[in-house]
């Protein structure tokens, strides 16, 4: 197999022996906030991510075609962390839905009271509800830089308006499929980001990730209340625990400490159980 793509949690190898040829879709363990690739791994982090996807893929399928082929003849040293899929010219547009406001969403509303262009009620406040989920998409940075809004007319210009509505239509459509059925696990899904690409027929597929602590924000419902921080099932303690640090979120980040690993790796398996009604079990164990 060949590495074709390192990104700052996958890598993409190819692999040509198949007919026709697959991607092999492995998630690390590495840990990634601001654009920034943290030095310390969280142990099971690619394997419950991409057990997390492998979900989510089967209950949205209905919804849009996605890239998986299949877990089959994974090489031992990615055991439990890759998927084989097939090759997608991805599209240049991170697909976001918020169904909640806080970070980058709630920042924008302060400074413009609107988010990628779409003017919001005035008053809310860390943590609202919104009165219905919002598409918001963003540039894809390079590694080491950081994406920013776009609105919906960018990606009409960028995309054309046919491939633009579709893929608001799709984000919004995976985000309530995903909120409904997380919901029956006592866990709101605050946000979520997609990522699309077209397959060799010209298709919009589904690709990437999808519903995971890496790409979305999972909050408890029985601790939901607006105007403060959440609790988080995701990588935000990161995130909270790097604020209090002399550090300008840009590379090298700094090294993470073992009692904050420890908590990281035990939120995203409480919502894989939550979210599976599966404990996680670790493929290392």
């Amino acid at each position: 197999m060949r590495l074709v793509h390192s990104g700052k949690v996958r890598e993409l190898y190819l692999d040509e022996s198949r007919d026709p040829a697959q991607l092999l879709l492995v998630a690390s363990d590495r840990l990634s906030i601001y654009d920034v690739v943290l030095p310390t791994p969280v142990p099971d982090k690619g394997a419950i991510l991409t057990a997390l996807s492998l979900y989510w893929f089967e209950r949205t399928g209905d919804l849009v075609p996605n890239h998986v082929v299949g877990t089959e003849d994974i090489p031992a040293e990615f055991a439990g962390r890759a998927v084989r899929c097939r090759p997608l010219e991805m599209l240049p547009v991170e697909c976001i839905a918020r169904g909640y406001l806080t970070g980058l969403g709630l920042q924008e509303y302060r400074r413009t009271g609107a988010v990628s262009g779409v003017t919001l009620p005035e008053g809310l406040v860390e943590g609202s509800q919104l009165p219905e989920p919002i598409f918001t998409p963003t540039t894809k940075a390079p590694v080491g830089e950081h994406d920013e809004f776009m609105t919906f007319d960018d990606v009409v210009a960028l995309l054309g308006a046919d491939t633009a509505a579709r893929l608001r239509d799709l984000t919004l459509e995976v985000y309530r499929r995903g909120a409904e059925s997380a919901a029956r696990g006592g866990i709101i899904v605050a946000d979520t980001k997609l990522e699309f690409g077209r397959d060799t027929s010209g298709e919009i597929v589904l690709g990437d990730e999808v519903l995971t602590p890496d790409s979305s924000r999972f909050w408890p419902a029985d601790s939901y209340e607006p105007g403060r921080v959440q609790f988080s099932f995701d990588k935000q303690y990161v995130r909270d625990w790097s604020a209090g640090l002399d550090w300008d979120r840009t590379a090298p980040g700094p090294e993470v400490p073992d009692e904050v690993v420890k908590v990281v790796h035990d939120r995203y398996a409480e919502v894989y159980r939550r979210i599976t009604g599966t404990p996680w079990t670790s493929p290392t164990a």
